[in-house]
C-alpha cells in the first residue's frame, strides 16, 4: 500500500510521518512507496525542520535526506492513500483531486487510529520540541494502523 503523507510546508509534520511508516515498513518487509507533500513553494528541496530531524532521530528514523516536495495531481495515481495533517491540507487536496475517485484515496491522518471525525494534527512549528513529540505520538499510532491496513492488503494480494 503506498502512502502519502500530506501538511503545508513539508518540513514538520508530513516528513516525520514519512519516516515513521517507512521505519515500519522495513521492520515489517513491506516494500512500499511512502513519501510525503505540502503545498507551499517555499520550502521545496529544503531538508525538514531541524527538530523534526532531532524528533526522529531520537526514535532511530533519518530525516536527513528526506527534500521537502510539492503535491501533484500526479500523486493521486502513484499514491494508494493519502493522508492529510489538517482542514486546511484537506481543502488543499481537494482543489487539486481530478475527480471524486481521487478523493476516495485522501483521509485525515487520525482518522485511522481512532475514527476521530477529522481530528487535526496541529503544526508544531511555531512550538517547541515538546509539541514535536506529541505530534509523534499522534503519528505513530496512526501509523501502527495504517501497518496493519497495509499487512492485511497485502494478504489479500498473495
Amino acid at each position: 500500500m503506498n502512502v502519502l503523507f500530506v501538511c503545508l510546508g513539508n518540513t514538520c509534520r508530513s516528513p516525520l510521518a514519512e519516516g515513521i511508516l517507512k521505519k515500519m515498513y522495513a521492520e515489517a518487509g513491506i516494500n512500499a512507496l511512502v513519501e510525503s507533500a505540502g503545498f507551499e513553494s517555499y520550502n521545496i528541496n529544503e531538508l525538514p525542520d531541524s527538530r523534526a530531524i532531532a524528533t526522529a532521530s531520537k526514535h532511530g528514523i533519518d530525516l536527513t535526506s528526506k527534500r521537502a516536495r510539492l503535491f501533484s495531481p500526479d500523486d493521486f495515481d502513484r499514491f494508494d492513500r493519502i493522508y492529510v495533517m489538517d482542514g486546511h491540507n484537506m481543502q488543499d487536496v481537494s482543489m487539486a483531486a481530478r475527480s471524486e475517485k481521487d478523493m476516495e484515496k485522501v483521509d485525515f491522518l487520525l482518522n485511522v487510529h481512532n475514527d476521530s471525525h477529522n481530528q487535526y494534527i496541529q503544526d508544531p512549528y511555531r512550538g517547541g520540541i515538546d509539541d514535536y513529540n506529541t505530534v509523534y505520538e499522534l503519528m505513530e499510532k496512526a501509523c501502527v494502523c495504517i501497518l496493519e491496513l497495509a499487512k492485511n492488503e497485502h494478504g489479500k494480494t498473495h
